[in-house]
């Protein structure tokens, strides 16, 4: 909770001080227009892992952003945190060697984001891209009663519960487009996560038999949502 308080203050205060900074301009310069925005859509989770077999489940994503329109560049800037609930399915079998079923796992995610947003025709439709940092909370399974089903791919002895505890920080990449006029905009984005999501597991010394190899997966996600701004 401390660290998405630190995002919310580092969001609120770049509004301010890109706010303050445009009413500064010399006299006679093209101004620079700032605005707030509210975002909401769907998303769709799923790691780039050779460990489990998983499948991309749909969520859902919040966000609030501050932008920075600059009419005589081919460019304009943005701030943007956005929250997320991200679902995943991982295969898992309900006995040794049984039949094999996707178990639903949720995971809570935070971003904070410095955007570009390049002007393909004006600001009607532009490529957004930037960088992210994340924070996010465990893959938590949705069915505790469901605990003790055995991952696939590790010889029945790595647990459905074993795996929830993942890295927490997260530095991402996204690229996307929004298209709209006037206050609307439709956005639709990837984001990729740079770092293993699944490191923190090779450190919890888990009893994995003859299978030694390291966890390692990055996180893949898309986002489809509607944008209204003020």
């Amino acid at each position: 909770m401390q660290f998405i308080r630190l995002i919310l203050l580092v969001a609120i205060s770049s509004v301010f001080v890109t706010t303050a900074q445009a009413q500064r301009r010399p006299h006679g310069t093209i101004p620079i227009v700032n605005g707030i925005g509210i975002s909401g859509g769907i998303t769709q989770y799923d790691f780039q892992t050779d460990n489990f077999e998983t499948k991309a489940g749909n969520g859902w994503a919040v966000a609030g952003s501050a932008t920075v329109d600059l009419p005589h560049k081919w460019y304009n800037m943005s701030y943007m945190i956005q929250i997320a609930e991200n679902n995943i399915g991982i295969a898992a079998s309900p006995v040794p060697s049984g039949p094999e079923e996707f178990l639903d796992y949720k995971i809570f995610t935070a971003q904070i984001s410095l955007l570009m947003h390049v002007k393909i025709i004006g600001p009607y439709l532009t490529l957004d891209l930037g960088p992210m940092l994340q924070y996010n909370g465990e893959m938590e399974l949705k069915d505790d009663q469901k605990e003790n089903y055995f991952i696939k791919n590790y010889n029945d002895l790595l647990l459905a519960k074993d795996i929830s505890d993942i890295s927490k920080f997260n530095i991402d990449g996204t690229v996307g487009l929004s298209a709209g006029i006037s206050h609307f905009r439709i956005k639709a984005a990837y984001i990729y996560g740079f770092l293993n999501s699944f490191n923190k597991l090779n450190d919890n010394n888990l009893n994995l038999g003859d299978n030694n190899g390291k966890f390692k997966g990055n996180q893949s996600m898309f986002v489809f949502s509607l944008m209204i701004s003020i």
